[in-house]
């Protein structure tokens, strides 16, 4: 009869203490940049975290645990909004969504050729969350369309038509028409 070695508990909560410590700062930023909202971000992030902490055994030995902890939070951050909606639309309250004083600057740096100003931050707060998913996984976090597709459980196909109105949206609120927005795969400009 073989005995089945269990892992030693102290380590396995250091190696999810490190890979919290690793993905963190990432995962965050891209939360906020879908949610719009610091306290609901680092409460998204909290509940991703307890998520895979539940399935750490079998998610520590995935290929790629990082993308199964992302593709959690950002399912998480769209249901929450649905569910956030549906809930002020219940109490009658406005569906206002403000970015006033919220500032980031990795989505600054990703849109480095856009005026990352007040006016981007208007025009991104303008976005439905999925397209704000969307533009964060194919040019913040550098994914394909595939990738993406994969990740928000949808075809590429409606990874692409996203994308296509989620900058086109940009584009008509962009008050400086001479600045770029990030290319397609094609490595084709998008037509103004």
């Amino acid at each position: 009869m073989t005995t089945r070695r269990h892992p030693d508990p102290e380590a396995t909560r250091r190696e999810f203490d490190e890979f919290v410590a690793g993905t963190a700062d990432s995962l965050l930023r891209a939360v906020y940049l879908v949610v719009w909202d610091e306290a609901e971000a680092e409460d998204l992030l909290q509940e991703c975290y307890l998520r895979v902490a539940r399935r750490w055994p079998r998610v520590r030995r995935m290929e790629n645990p990082r993308a199964y902890a992302r593709k959690v939070l950002i399912n998480l951050a769209l249901d929450q909004r649905v569910r956030h909606r549906r809930r002020r639309n219940e109490l009658g309250g406005p569906d206002a969504r403000t970015v006033d004083g919220q500032q980031d600057p990795a989505a600054g740096a990703v849109f480095a050729r856009v005026d990352a100003g007040t006016d981007l931050e208007r025009a991104l707060g303008e976005l439905t969350p999925r397209q704000r998913a969307v533009l964060v996984l194919r040019f913040l976090d550098d994914l394909s369309e595939l990738q993406v597709a994969e990740l928000m459980g949808c075809s590429v196909g409606t990874v692409k038509s996203t994308t296509s109105r989620a900058l086109e949206r940009l584009r008509s609120l962009d008050p400086h028409p001479t600045h770029d927005l990030p290319q397609q795969d094609q490595e084709r400009s998008l037509p103004r």
